[in-house]
């Protein structure tokens, strides 16, 4: 089982008719951009990926797209999570017939789901991407809750094919307990990942990684302090803006992508905030 390793991407999805479509002529410049700034891969249809917000046919087309344009060395790992546990077992089956590299599944939100009812439902998942590496996304101010620390040992002990966990949370007291023995964890808010690094952590999936790539790599790789100040400054930028309005007006800006659409409700930066996201 070859696993995650460094600087993950957490890509916006490119959308056209006012984000009531996939743009899919943008999704291989837009991969082609993160491997040229120096991605060791990238994560689809993620939080930054706007995933819950797309229909099960849609996140299977944005998995082929992403596996058509990747580069060689390029891995394509696939969100999975979804609201129902059918979903998600639909889409980690198909990441896994498709070959992509790993699956990884966010606690469905809104029902705070008990452990036995997380467990099953990641068990199912793990098992419909088996044998690619399995990666638990805890993000609790997302699913609106933590998955428990035993659920995911439980899961190691009989989920073959679990190899480690995204944790966004913040702050670092929140990440320290799922830096567990034979797991590989990702850090997925950038101003920690070098707390994270020197913890153990295996790397970071990073959604500022989808405007600004040099950054998130030069932190991950280089434990660049100054790349760490830089990211710091660009979330605290973000005041209150959508990452994904923000990522995708710079990147049609720059060319990267056709359209700036993000689905509704999101909504795309009013002109003021253009003017912001223009000096981020």
């Amino acid at each position: 089982m070859v696993r995650l390793h460094g600087a993950i991407a957490a890509a916006v999805t490119p959308l056209r008719d006012g984000g009531r479509s996939l743009d899919e002529s943008s999704v291989t410049p837009l991969i082609r951009s993160l491997a040229d700034g120096g991605m060791d891969g990238v994560l689809t249809c993620g939080t930054t990926g706007e995933g819950v917000l797309l229909s099960v046919d849609e996140r299977r087309r944005v998995t082929e797209l992403a596996l058509a344009a990747r580069p060689n060395g390029f891995a394509v790992a696939v969100h999975a999570g979804a609201q129902t546990t059918d979903e998600t077992v639909a889409l980690a089956s198909h990441a896994r017939d498709h070959g992509a590299d790993a699956v990884a599944v966010i606690a469905p939100p809104y029902f705070p789901l008990d452990d036995r009812e997380l467990f099953e439902h990641f068990s199912a998942s793990a098992a419909a991407c088996d044998p690619l590496p399995f990666y638990v996304y805890e993000f609790i101010g997302r699913s609106g809750y933590a998955v428990p620390v035993p659920v995911i040992e439980r899961l190691h002990e009989e989920a073959p094919n679990l190899a480690g966990l995204k944790v966004s949370d913040t702050p670092f007291e929140a990440v320290k307990p799922y830096l567990l023995d034979g797991l590989d964890v990702f850090i997925g808010f950038e101003p920690l990942v070098l707390d994270g690094l020197a913890a153990g952590a295996a790397g970071a999936v990073s959604g500022l990684a989808s405007a600004w790539p040099e950054v998130v790599a030069e932190l991950v790789h280089d434990r660049s302090d100054a790349a760490c100040a830089r990211v710091i400054q660009l979330r605290d930028g973000l005041g209150g803006m959508g990452l994904m309005a923000v990522a995708k007006h710079l990147l049609a800006a720059r060319g990267v992508i056709g359209h700036e659409d993000v689905r509704a409700p999101l909504r795309r930066l009013t002109d003021q905030e253009r003017v912001r996201a223009a000096v981020l």
